[in-house]
């Protein structure tokens, strides 16, 4: 049986790849399918979600064990199967492959093709460049400097001086208040 998975970005509007794989296949396998799709490198921490219809985390699939304590169950890419968690048209999918800023794909299984088999992944569609693998820190700190230099030029034409005259917060400048009357 072979999964059809449609993946987009919400930080590109034009970016979508469409991924064939075999249900029996490991998420690892998957994951170097969306790597190489994409132009990405492997040498950066990855993990599946599985989600809900809302996109909320159910599952974690990660690349290593986290060392997690809780009572979850712990999945690893190498020796899940995608069909283990996988089985439903319309199942959601989280791929995150930037962990420091929480970066991910959203993925979707749109066919279930039965009576096929493939040996490898195959990408059958590629739309529109994926978002840069990682954030470029010093990029976003010369936007933001750049940003906070145009504010204070604002702030200061928009709220005009620094002078002005604490008596024209006087009562007397805004007649008296009457508290029978409504305003």
């Amino acid at each position: 049986m072979v999964f059809k998975f449609v993946i987009i970005s919400d930080e590109v509007e034009d970016f979508k790849r469409v991924i064939r794989i075999d249900s029996d296949a490991t998420f690892k396998e998957f994951n170097d399918a969306i790597l190489d799709s994409v132009g990405y490198t492997h040498d950066q921490m990855t993990s599946f979600f599985i989600c809900e219809d809302d996109w909320s985390k159910v599952s974690e699939v990660t690349l290593v064990d986290m060392g997690k304590d809780s009572d979850e169950d712990i999945w690893l890419m190498d020796s899940t199967r995608i069909s283990d968690l996988v089985e439903d048209e319309g199942q959601r999918l989280l791929f995150v492959f930037d962990y420091l800023t929480d970066r991910a794909f959203f993925m979707e299984l749109r066919e279930i093709i039965f009576g096929e088999e493939l040996e490898h992944a195959v990408c059958t569609k590629k739309v529109g460049e994926a978002p840069a693998q990682m954030v470029d820190f010093e990029e976003i700190e010369k936007k933001l400097t750049a940003q906070q230099a145009a504010s204070d030029d604002l702030d200061a034409d928009f709220y005009g001086t620094d002078e002005y005259d604490i008596s024209e917060l006087d009562d007397e400048s805004f007649g008296s208040y009457d508290p029978t009357m409504d305003y």
